[in-house]
């Protein structure tokens, strides 16, 4: 089944072209990455999907429906889970009430929130700081905070953009082990990531864009032999 599709997605910023005619399809269950250099257009599409932004052409279906134009309330409530590049807590709040306002979406029961907020704390082993506050964390934490607020909303797609950034290998690793055990609970993941080593071990499908292009769509051991990508991204010391 598809779970998310883009259908033809231009988006224009002035006379700046950041997405060209993207098209992709994300099955359910999946871990699917979308790489490329900086200012490929990777978050604005993010942003498309999500409903942040407007694109100019082009639709967007969740599971069969329409959503070209949701706001990202609309988005959020139908399934549609999302973080952000930089980390974006609410200071004021404690680890624990951050994850309780996205675990509200569900009930209105402050009980029931701090229960379910609880199940995603010790699920991401962050129930020993429930009640630091984010401007205390590591960039590990806060990354897993970031994570943790995004799933309290109980996602069937999580977009995640650029969840490892910042971390050290064996906190990768540990990442990693995270994402898989996210889309074993059934969630399906689109990723964007520039820790290749963890976009190659974790994608069942990988796209590239370049210049707001898409330039490959495909499975990680074939991106390795594609020249345009290579040359566009990877470089051939990466081979």
């Amino acid at each position: 089944m598809i779970v998310l599709k883009i259908d033809k997605i231009t988006k224009n910023f002035g006379g700046l072209t950041a997405l060209q005619q993207v098209s992709l399809d994300v099955f359910e269950g999946q871990i699917k990455s979308v790489i490329g250099p900086n200012g490929a257009g990777k978050t604005t599409l993010f942003n498309i999907i999500s409903g942040l932004i407007l694109p100019n052409a082009g639709r967007i279906f969740f599971c069969g429906k329409d959503i070209t134009g949701n706001v990202p309330e609309e988005n959020a409530r139908i399934g549609i889970g999302r973080t952000f590049q930089v980390t974006k807590p609410f200071l004021n709040m404690t680890v624990l009430q951050n994850v309780m306002i996205g675990a509200l979406k569900d009930t209105s029961n402050i009980g029931h929130s701090r229960k379910k907020a609880m199940e995603i704390l010790k699920f991401l082993n962050m129930e020993k700081i429930k009640d630091v506050f984010p401007g205390n964390l590591t960039v590990e934490d806060r990354k897993r905070l970031e994570l943790g607020r995004a799933l309290a909303l109980n996602p069937s797609l999580l977009l995640l953009d650029e969840v490892m950034a910042g971390l050290n290998p064996s906190e990768v690793e540990d990442f990693k082990k995270i994402l898989n055990d996210i889309r074993k609970r059934g969630t399906t993941i689109l990723l964007i990531e520039h820790v290749l080593h963890a976009v190659l071990s974790l994608s069942d499908e990988v796209v590239v864009l370049n210049y707001g292009e898409k330039i490959f769509d495909g499975g990680p051991k074939e991106i390795v032999k594609d020249q345009r990508v290579i040359e566009a991204y990877l470089g051939e010391d990466f081979l």
